[in-house]
């Protein structure tokens, strides 16, 4: 595979092809579908009912071409970097250097990192690298994005602003396809901030929801000279530290065992055998849409309908950029590589935590006090689930200025 120089800068724009479009079409019009479930709700998964009426929309009614102009309306580019191995746990400096040999033993082939980079107006605007999960994308940071880097344009000062760095984890969207295994989460945070230093950032704050809150502990804890806080809204490396008693220990255990329960089918099968996985969802549009909208309505705060959160069109949009990428695969393995091995390093910089209502598991303060010492910030909501930034924009956005205060000043 061709790459392109190390640390060169490129600009991207979406554009699907026509071929891709009209596939996408036919497979629609053809979908076989299955029988229904035998039960009134979501427990067997998503109904036919809902799927079916969501793929008619999305033949029908849905307009990529004017979802993918807004997409456009973010600045994009495309960045080679070199996937060195993160530093091991006793030695978590992060080696800045500009070389561009990427031939020592511990390197593995380049990859080609897709990001938005939206520059605020105000020159005084605060770096931040925010990081989606699965099954999710930067279309989750599409309510927020103006906002935090133009808050004047939205009842905001100058003082508010941010610039804005969102990219695509690897394997997933408009990112490249590792092509070599141990592309998990330490060599993902490596790569991030190789991606700051080669943008000019000598100082940034970092956030994340599911896997970038993985992704952005790790940031933290590997990149402290650079890296002035982080901001999480999951905890997956913190574990319960005796019998739970505290309300908030207490839901969280309730939260576990729903999850392990009735939740975990698809992390088993992405941990386990995610190619096996990548077949069925590399080849139906609907399955890949059911596979993550099912997602959508377990996880997001909504009364019945993850839609009236999320909005029909975004939620295709999400399921667009899996599909018209093909990498239902290769994101999946992010699981294979992580879910169950992901270093449990110390982070000292300035954190924050904001705990939304529907969180999968919660965090817990008690459980999070010996990896996470310098807690600055802690917020509790009464509505909001795991795509906070999506679900309620103005809720994250306030979050995230009272957490840079907390860190900066």
């Amino acid at each position: 595979m061709t790459h392109s120089a190390i640390g060169q800068i490129r600009p991207f724009t979406i554009a699907i092809g026509d071929d891709v479009l009209d596939d996408l079409r036919r497979r629609l019009e053809n979908v076989r579908w299955p029988d229904a479930e035998v039960v009134d709700d979501w427990s067997q998964g998503i109904p036919l009912t809902y799927t079916h009426d969501l793929v008619d929309y999305w033949m029908n009614s849905y307009a990529w071409r004017s979802r993918e102009a807004l997409l456009n309306r973010f600045d994009q580019f495309m960045i080679t970097l070199e996937t060195r191995d993160a530093p091991a746990e006793t030695d978590v400096a992060l080696d800045h250097s500009t070389s561009t040999d990427a031939t020592s033993n511990d390197a593995s082939e380049p990859i080609d990192i897709h990001f938005i980079h939206q520059r605020s107006s105000h020159p005084d605007a605060t770096p931040l690298l925010i990081t989606h999960g699965w099954p999710g994308s930067i279309v989750e940071f599409q309510r927020i994005i103006e906002p935090l880097t133009e808050p004047t344009r939205f009842g905001g000062s100058a003082a508010d602003a941010f610039h804005i760095v969102a990219p695509s984890l690897p394997g997933f969207g408009f990112s490249g396809v590792p092509r070599d295994a141990g592309c998990g989460a330490e060599r993902i945070a490596a790569l991030w901030a190789q991606l700051m230093h080669r943008l000019g950032y000598d100082h940034y704050v970092a956030q994340g929801g599911d896997w970038g809150s993985a992704v952005t502990s790790l940031v933290g804890a590997m990149d402290p000279e650079h890296c002035s806080g982080i901001h999480i809204t999951l905890a997956m490396t913190a574990t319960p530290t005796g019998p739970p008693t505290e309300p908030d220990e207490l839901q969280a255990i309730e939260r576990i065992q729903h999850y392990l329960a009735w939740d975990s089918g698809y992390s088993t099968q992405q941990k386990t055998r995610p190619q096996t996985l990548g077949y069925g969802l590399a080849d139906s549009p609907a399955g890949q849409l059911a596979w993550i909208v099912e997602k959508f309505w377990s996880w997001a705060h909504h009364d019945g309908d993850p839609a009236d959160v999320l909005g029909r069109d975004e939620m295709l949009d999400n399921v667009m950029i899996y599909w018209c990428t093909n990498t239902a695969t290769s994101s999946a393995r992010l699981y294979w590589e992580s879910f169950s091995s992901v270093a449990r390093l110390k982070v000292e910089v300035p954190t924050g935590v904001a705990v939304y209502a529907k969180e999968i598991i919660p965090p817990v303060r008690s459980w999070m006090k010996d990896l996470f010492p310098n807690i600055v910030h802690w917020q509790n909501y009464d509505r909001g689930g795991h795509f906070a930034a999506w679900e309620v924009p103005d809720t994250f956005i306030a979050d995230l200025r009272a957490w840079r205060t907390a860190v900066l000043g």
